[in-house]
């Protein structure tokens, strides 16, 4: 191996250290909600993070969107430590691809305060219908350029409004 390969895999390697041991500091906050990860986890959770990157084609720059998550999710009354690791994965599957759904049209911090919300308030955990429901229409309400984005009517509500309009047609032409 040369020597600049050398440099650089040496680099890879003290800043997937440096990020494992951040993630792993975040257990004093995790701790009081009965939640803990270990080195392996973290390594994981690092793992995991590059291949969502890759195959969403995206480039980032540092691990903070772990921390992010663990901190907003932490105390989840849908999590506890026996899904916890798997639940952080799937969250992280799922901010990565809601950013390439979303356009990058939101920050990162709002991405994840909508996706908390959603989880607590809107899916009661489910995170098939907060990747499959909530982020869909996040994502479709953006693309559209909905003032009002993080709305979440549905179009149940439409559909009933054009009921109405067909039922109101069909009565004048029966006149």
């Amino acid at each position: 191996m040369n020597n600049s390969l050398l440099s650089l895999f040496s680099v890879n390697m003290l800043a997937e250290q440096s990020a494992v041991a951040e993630i792993i500091e975040l257990n004093e906050k995790t701790e009081q909600h009965g939640l803990t990860l270990t080195p392996a986890d973290a390594a994981a959770l690092m793992q995991t993070r590059t291949e969502m990157l890759n195959a969403n084609g995206r480039v980032e720059v540092g691990s903070g969107t772990i921390g992010k998550l663990i901190d907003a999710f932490c105390d989840s009354s849908f999590i506890n430590q026996r899904d916890y690791t798997a639940i952080m994965h799937e969250l992280l599957e799922i901010f990565y691809y809601a950013k390439n759904e979303t356009l990058n049209l939101i920050s990162d911090d709002e991405l994840i305060e909508f996706m908390k919300d959603a989880f607590e308030n809107r899916v009661m955990g489910s995170l098939e219908l907060l990747k499959g429901r909530e982020i869909e229409k996040l994502a479709d309400n953006l693309r559209r350029g909905v003032h009002e984005y993080r709305n979440m009517e549905y179009e149940e509500e439409a559909e009933e409004d054009e009921e109405d309009q067909y039922d109101g047609e069909e009565f004048k032409d029966g006149q």
